[in-house]
């Protein structure tokens, strides 16, 4: 399953991609986040690996994420300043989801996020729930995108969301 989602953020590119970094404020907008604890290497570098716990309703989903790639992006074989790459990958109990992230700057002052989705199911219940609610993981996507959009343009911090 594959799917993008983007959203306008109304900092500098570089902000964006210092905040997004930055593990102090991950549980500030990842919704639902129970554990990010890096096992090696520096948070947000390539190679990096760290054991993610989410929590989403009753379901608790554990698994690792792998950096795989962090550069500037070329275009037309020209270093871009303007674009930040961030890709992961998260191996989890039937499940490995892969995200690229891109962030190119849309103006001076604002961001564009672009977040490109895949994820493989391996178990039975696992590629069921693929089948029968792919929406659910866009709609996740863009919740975590929202959130951190508050939390980067006004301070929201979702823990002390009601509701």
């Amino acid at each position: 399953m594959k799917y993008t989602v983007s959203m306008e953020i109304a900092l500098p590119r570089e902000r964006v991609a210092q905040l997004l970094a930055d593990p102090e404020h991950l549980p500030k907008w990842l919704r639902g986040l129970v554990l990010h604890e890096p096992l090696s290497g520096e948070h947000g570098q390539v190679g990096t690996k760290s054991r993610v716990v989410l929590q989403m309703g009753q379901q608790k989903f554990e698994g690792i994420e792998t950096i795989t790639r962090r550069e500037p992006v070329e275009l037309h074989g020209i270093p871009s300043e303007s674009v930040v790459l961030f890709e992961r990958e998260i191996v989890g109990e039937g499940m490995r989801s892969t995200a690229r992230e891109r962030l190119t700057e849309a103006g001076p002052e604002t961001t564009l996020w672009v977040s490109e989705n895949e994820y493989r199911f391996s178990g039975l219940l696992m590629r069921l729930v693929g089948l029968l609610m792919p929406g659910a993981f866009r709609k996740q996507s863009l919740q975590h995108m929202q959130d951190f959009k508050a939390f980067a343009e006004h301070g929201t911090d979702v823990r002390e969301a009601k509701g």
